[in-house]
């Protein structure tokens, strides 16, 4: 363990504790959420506030290394081998100030401690379905919550972001101060610099109606519920938001008995409205319901919806999003990725749409996409993608892009993550500000 004076920064964050491989704590430090993939950054610098960040980005400036950055390790941070890491975990303040509707979170803190702190004010941020994921890292890239059809993205609703830039500097970016550094940063990820804070609008949300309508996906033909689901999405008033989701569970004791060895096909749904159960009667038709836990719930009890697994665990994964839901195809990508795959493969198909096709001031590109699919599965990277190809492959025609926040595991490949308009745009705020390409993520 070193501190940073001892390694050419003297009299700048002298208390910052830095790691190389074969320090005791250096493994520890890097554990995050995904397990699938090591990393092994010659650097790893424990940052508790900006002037830690300022530190690290100047020494690795200094030194010609790349920089990235982890906060919770849900999504893998790329260019870290032999290069710097900053770690943000301990960076964990936040404030809300319910008079402007709106919080203050630094790069540490998870949306779970968010809703928890804006509950008591009868507000809500757009957070996704896992507390567990980090604000900012999910917020820089675009952002698809739980609301979003009705809210639109959570970049949408950033009003200012604090970030330290290539050159050491910390700037405070707001539309006004910095329009094209704050339009590339919210949709253009760690590419540009490490955001160390962030202020973003809160809605005013206490209740909702939410959760899952479950099928057994061996008694009811999953691409059945998939064209019913389609079919209903056209009914459905811009303020539902949805998914659908099929998951092959193995037969494991660790798992629930209602969960052990089934194929489970199900609906999630999340509303703000009153007919929530009105709207979503047509779907109770499909077929017999395995499971039915739509009801109307607190918005701190709205991560039961997806209730994603809240341990870390490997995984690998990509996504598209698509102009058109076909059905037909989308069966396809269904039937590779069943219960005969050869590995569990998660398949979650969102609605997009609503407040998401609103333009905004950001960089995040396809707002004119219908869907999103997004496969996952466990396992390395290679046995990933010999099996996830092929499963895109057939929609391939209504696929305009990839969404970077749903990239799991897939840094390496930058294509489709913007359109050509967005990525030539970006492209050049990236040369402004990061000429070297200090921030290599992707």
């Amino acid at each position: 363990m070193e501190r940073m004076d001892r390694i050419g920064l003297t009299g700048v964050a002298e208390d910052l504790l830095v790691l190389r491989p074969g320090d005791p704590d250096y493994e520890a430090e890097l554990a995050g959420f995904q397990t699938g993939f090591a990393q092994r950054p010659a650097l790893v610098a424990a940052a508790r506030r900006a002037e830690d960040v300022i530190a690290a980005v100047r020494y690795a400036a200094a030194a010609k290394l790349p920089l990235a950055v982890q906060a919770t390790g849900h999504g893998l941070p790329g260019a870290s081998e032999g290069g710097v890491l900053v770690t943000t975990r301990r960076m964990d303040g936040l404030h809300v100030d319910p008079g402007a509707r709106t919080v203050r979170v630094q790069a540490g803190v998870c949306w779970g401690q968010v809703v928890a702190a804006a509950e008591p004010y009868g507000l809500a941020p757009l957070n996704g379905s896992a507390p567990s994921v980090g604000a900012v890292s999910y917020t820089l890239g675009g952002g698809l919550g739980i609301l979003a059809r009705e809210f639109g993205y959570a970049a949408d609703h950033v009003r200012a972001l604090d970030v330290v830039t290539a050159d050491g500097r910390l700037r405070h970016v707001t539309r006004a101060s910095d329009p094209e550094l704050y339009w590339a940063l919210l949709g253009g990820g760690h590419h540009l610099g490490v955001v160390t804070e962030l202020e973003i609008g809160l809605v005013p949300v206490r209740t909702l109606y939410g959760g899952s309508l479950a099928f057994d996906g061996r008694e009811v033909d999953p691409a059945a519920v998939l064209r019913a689901y389609e079919a209903w999405t056209r009914t459905v008033p811009d303020g539902l938001t949805s998914s659908f989701a099929a998951v092959p569970y193995p037969d494991l004791p660790a798992l629930p008995p209602r969960l052990r060895g089934r194929y489970v096909v199900s609906v999630r749904v999340a509303y703000t409205g009153a007919d929530g159960d009105r709207l979503v009667a047509p779907l109770r038709e499909t077929g017999p319901v395995l499971a039915d836990s739509l009801r109307e719930m607190t918005y701190a009890e709205s991560h039961t919806i997806h209730s994603d697994p809240d341990f870390p665990h490997a995984y690998y994964g990509d996504s598209s999003v698509l102009s058109e839901l076909d059905v037909d195809r989308a069966a396809g990508l269904l039937a590779r990725t069943g219960p005969d795959a050869g590995a569990m493969c998660v398949v979650q198909i969102n609605q997009l749409g609503g407040a998401l096709a609103r333009p905004a001031p950001n960089s995040v590109p396809y707002r004119e996409g219908r869907f999103l699919v997004r496969l996952l599965t466990m396992g390395n990277r290679e046995e990933a993608r010999r099996l996830l190809d092929p499963a895109f492959a057939p929609l391939a025609p209504v696929t305009l892009g990839r969404a970077v926040n749903f990239a799991f595991g897939a840094g390496d490949r930058t294509e489709g993550l913007y359109d050509a308009e967005t990525r030539k745009r970006l492209a050049e705020v990236k040369s402004q500000y990061d000429p070297a390409n200090l921030f290599r993520s992707g």
